[in-house]
């Protein structure tokens, strides 16, 4: 009796319905892993979003309590604010916070800088007091609960070039 049983597995296993089978639950599981990754990054993206709007007035000392969401500055369903990172010029300095005008989204920023931060300028090192007001930066970061992003890397970029001013009389 144990060997017909085995047997019988054994058929069934080795068949192409039962193979078919175990072949389409492991591409729906990879799908499923593959749908839920799209649900993290976005719902990360979409919290940093939120966590910008409700901090806006804390963050820059603004009394309107920020843009609106839906429908104000940044469109119904829009460019939300890029959660990890920003590329601009420095407007204010407080460390271990340095807020950035990011150039892309034309939105100010609020960095903050610690332990884990490294900051380059060329390929030396330099300390987060040597950042001042007018430098041109890229930052990469980690975002926080409180719509700012912690800084993990921040690198000096040239300043642009301004084209020359033509008097004329």
């Amino acid at each position: 009796m144990k060997n017909e049983t085995k047997d019988e597995i054994k058929k069934v296993v080795n068949s192409k319905v039962f193979k078919r089978i175990i072949y389409i639950l492991g591409i729906l599981v990879i799908v499923f892993f593959i749908f839920e990754a799209g649900i993290v990054v976005g719902f990360k993206r979409a919290s940093f979003g939120r966590d910008w709007n409700n901090n806006y007035a804390m963050n820059f000392g603004s009394p309107r309590g920020g843009p609106q969401m839906m429908g104000g500055q940044f469109g119904p369903f829009g460019d939300l604010p890029n959660a990890h990172g920003a590329i601009g010029k420095i407007i204010k300095t407080e460390l271990p916070t340095i807020i950035v005008l990011d150039e892309k989204d034309n939105t100010e920023k609020v960095i903050l800088i610690n332990d884990k931060t490294q900051i380059l300028q060329g390929r030396e090192n330099i300390t987060p007091d040597q950042l001042k007001v007018d430098d041109h930066v890229v930052i990469i970061g980690i975002p926080n609960s409180s719509g700012q992003i912690e800084a993990r890397l921040i690198r000096f970029l040239p300043a642009p070039l301004q084209a020359p001013i033509i008097k004329t009389n």
